[in-house]
């Protein structure tokens, strides 16, 4: 259950984050984009209060939003994702990961 709600914080932090270019002609979606800031918080809250650790969970909501708001900005703005980004967004979640991996180290 704590993936998920670091999902829906990652994905109501992406929306709100989409909606900030959509407010530049449709002011209506400030109200998006303080509703998904204000969820992806208290997702982000939960998921500490469940144990996951700081690093990781921050880390993780972080790489998570960075590459999908990259993708769907490509997609639905058709703003630039070039082969360089697509690299950078790669060597951010390998370093997520590693951080994750990094994180449990065994007890002997």
């Amino acid at each position: 259950m704590t993936w998920l709600i670091l999902a829906g914080a990652i994905v109501a932090e992406v929306a709100a984050t989409l909606s900030l270019k959509g407010s530049q002609t449709h002011p209506a979606f400030y109200v998006v984009v303080a509703v998904g800031y204000v969820v992806a918080f208290a997702c982000l809250t939960l998921v500490l209060k469940r144990g996951l650790g700081l690093g990781v969970a921050y880390g993780i909501w972080g790489a998570g939003g960075v590459a999908l708001t990259a993708v769907l900005s490509w997609l639905v703005f058709d703003e630039a994702l070039t082969p360089v980004m697509i690299v950078g967004i790669a060597l951010v979640i390998a370093g997520v990961l590693l951080v994750e991996t990094g994180s449990s180290e065994p007890t002997p």
